[in-house]
């Protein structure tokens, strides 16, 4: 495209674009739409810093087009020079003050913030969380509460919830938009933060930081319910039994198969701290397979059969003798049994 008509295409076709795209996205997955604490801190932040860029931008714009009106060359002036400001104290006195001061303006609020989100004074006294990040699935180990989840965190809503986090391979970011900011999951150190959700609901998670190419898929779900709730399924959950055997005899076969084929060599079921596998307590009352497929069991099975082919680089592979769709279907039965609280995702924020 070539000429003024051919830029005018193109950028209308470009902004076309920009505005389709801004629509795109999901309502627990945006930083602009908050839910917790932390996201609301940040979003006021971002709006401060927004309004400040705007005004510079105006101020910028409008000496620019003042120059250009008043001191650009006219018809029959020669060798002409406009007035010059250099040496102006006013002028350069005004130029260097005011980016100072909206350096100041953006600076307190955001050491304050910073301080603020930084705080765990009251840790001791709430609920606490262990996070491991690990390629590509995060595993989450209630402190006191003898309960270990993956993938799916139960937080209470209202209520800080302090999360001490470690990879156990390479470095990951734990970041749920709607609810918090980022932070680096190391495996060198333990970092630490606090979220806090505002509103009962489904928030997903994502990893942050290029951890492998399976990077993209590494999701996990925030489920937040009402303070009752959640002691409700910490009561659920403490009453697990592993060994309960699952009903309907095609989930039976399935349970033998799984113990058979070496799968609770990696997994646990209840508060076991086994840690090379999800635990999967309570798979069936997951919101997704894998942290990215819908949950049901032509999505389970095909992770069962193939999960490299779904999540690549994943550590699944090789480590179970090869399955028949049949005795897939069968492992998929009992795994789809295991929902040991009447507190599931599908009620929260209902």
């Amino acid at each position: 495209m070539k000429g003024w008509m051919g830029k005018f295409r193109a950028l209308t076709l470009f902004g076309s674009l920009a505005l389709l795209l801004s629509g795109c996205g999901q309502e627990n997955l945006s930083a602009l739409i908050p839910k917790g604490y932390g996201a609301e801190k940040s979003l006021d932040l971002i709006i401060l810093t927004a309004i400040i860029m705007l005004f510079v931008l105006l101020i910028v714009m409008l000496v620019y087009i003042t120059v250009l009106v008043r001191f650009r060359k006219k018809k029959g002036q020669k060798d002409f020079i406009p007035k010059q400001v250099e040496g102006n104290k006013t002028l350069e006195t005004i130029w260097t003050v005011i980016p100072i001061l909206l350096l100041i303006i953006i600076a307190v609020p955001t050491v304050a913030a910073t301080f603020d989100l930084a705080d765990e004074s009251g840790a001791k006294d709430k609920l606490n969380v262990e996070v491991t990040g690990n390629q590509y699935w995060w595993h989450f180990n209630y402190k006191g509460q003898e309960i270990q989840t993956s993938q799916d965190l139960y937080i209470p809503t209202g209520e800080k919830v302090y999360l001490n986090m470690k990879s156990s391979d390479v470095i990951h970011s734990f970041w749920v938009p709607a609810i918090s900011g980022k932070m680096d999951v190391n495996p060198e150190n333990e970092n630490t933060m606090f979220i806090k959700a505002n509103e009962e609901g489904v928030y997903y998670g994502k990893c942050a930081e290029l951890c492998g190419p399976s990077h993209a898929l590494m999701d996990f779900k925030i489920i937040a319910v009402s303070p009752e709730e959640f002691d409700q399924w910490v009561k659920d959950m403490q009453n697990v039994d592993p060994k309960a055997v699952a009903e309907g005899e095609t989930a039976k076969q399935g349970q033998t198969l799984f113990e058979e084929s070496n799968c609770m060599g990696c997994h646990a079921i209840g508060s076991s701290p086994v840690q090379v596998g999800p635990n999967l307590t309570n798979f069936g009352e997951r919101t997704r397979i894998a942290g990215i497929l819908d949950h049901n069991k032509e999505n389970l099975i095909s992770w069962i059969m193939n999960p490299d082919s779904i999540k690549p680089g994943n550590k699944m592979d090789g480590k179970y003798p090869e399955l028949s769709r049949d005795e897939a279907s069968k492992i998929a039965d009992y795994l789809l049994q295991l929902k040991p609280s009447s507190i599931t995702a599908e009620d929260a924020g209902k």
